[in-house]
């Protein structure tokens, strides 16, 4: 924690936030301040093994979430459709690397104005695990996404995927 979120909660009186047992074997990334690494990069450190290992392990998360039905279809098509639970007629099309697209038949008026959702991971991420991660999100927590992705006029890849 910060020295100034530390004084602000002193003077106010909020109790002191209960600390993660640290574990020196896991990397925890949400801690860290990712603003400074290049778009598309994982950061200076991170070798051209290191960007290849990530991304295997990344396809194994992907196929393990997915199961080898999606993961076909995935591959076949290029993107997954997934249909709203919030909003009828609208369908989600989430393709790895890009922005999801929102669907809709002619009849069916949009819920919003752009026809794509900017969703970008806090951390650098493969492309093919955040886009589980993304699966995931839009099929069970849907109104999260609502919530959090920013409609956006146009396509083009996430910012904070390599």
């Amino acid at each position: 924690m910060g020295r100034s979120a530390a004084w602000w909660r002193r003077l106010l009186g909020w109790p002191e936030p209960a600390e993660e047992p640290a574990d020196e074997t896991l990397e925890y990334p949400w801690r860290g301040r990712w603003d400074r690494v290049p778009k598309r990069s994982a950061g200076p450190d991170f070798g051209r093994a290191d960007y290849s290992e990530a991304r295997r392990r990344a396809r194994e998360v992907a196929q393990a979430t997915l199961g080898p039905d999606l993961w076909a279809t995935l591959q076949r098509q290029g993107y997954l459709d997934l249909p709203s639970r919030l909003f009828d007629g609208v369908t989600y099309r989430l393709r790895v690397g890009r922005r999801i697209e929102v669907l809709c038949p002619p009849a069916v008026r949009a819920p919003w104005r752009h026809p794509f959702l900017c969703l970008n991971p806090t951390y650098p991420l493969p492309e093919e695990e955040f886009f589980a991660h993304l699966y995931l999100y839009v099929r069970d927590r849907e109104d999260t996404v609502v919530r959090e992705a920013a409609p956006q006029p146009w396509d083009q890849a996430l910012g904070r995927t390599f």
